[in-house]
């Protein structure tokens, strides 16, 4: 099933952490209750009620602007976007899955689980510093804002779904 990106009132992506989007029967109930303006539509899908039929939008933009969040979420993908999926160890750029969370400082040792206590770390280089503190990340942990993250996640590839999303995704 196709999704349908959802833009702003201002044009951009309401979100970019992950690509605002909704599913195609939400798109229609957005558009039927008449909270956006269509901009663009897959060409080949109909859909239809008793009394309607409409096709299926691609792209729509809010009618009215939606507040962003100034801070992103603390999660796994939003941190190894925010250290660009590199370990913070031995530099080298990895794949999500080839990545772990190191605490700089250990639980064991008073440390937390938040933006200022973890990196990105490989698998070798996260056994090999444990839970010491003497190996120290190139990059100490820092708490990153949105549009940070949301410039980041423009510089990695997106599932492009409909041509159009291009011109609002990158």
């Amino acid at each position: 099933m196709a999704d349908t990106l959802v833009l702003n009132a201002d044009g951009q992506p309401v979100s970019m952490l992950p690509p605002s989007t909704v599913q195609w029967k939400e798109a229609i109930t957005y558009l039927w209750l008449d909270k956006v303006h269509v901009l663009e539509w897959y060409d080949d899908w109909v859909v239809s009620s008793a009394s309607w039929e409409t096709r299926v939008p691609a792209v729509m933009m809010l009618k009215e602007m939606q507040r962003r969040k100034r801070m992103p979420r603390f999660s796994r993908y939003n941190l190894y976007l925010r250290d660009m999926f590199t370990c913070q160890y031995c530099t080298i750029q990895l794949t999500q899955k080839e990545l772990t969370l190191d605490h700089v400082l250990p639980i064991s040792k008073g440390g937390n689980t938040s933006w200022e206590n973890i990196v990105a770390s490989c698998g070798p280089c996260n056994g090999r510093k444990g839970n010491s503190t003497l190996m120290k990340p190139k990059r100490m942990p820092y708490r990153p804002d949105y549009y940070e993250l949301a410039n980041k996640r423009k510089q990695l590839q997106f599932e492009i779904r409909h041509p159009s999303w291009t011109n609002w995704l990158t």
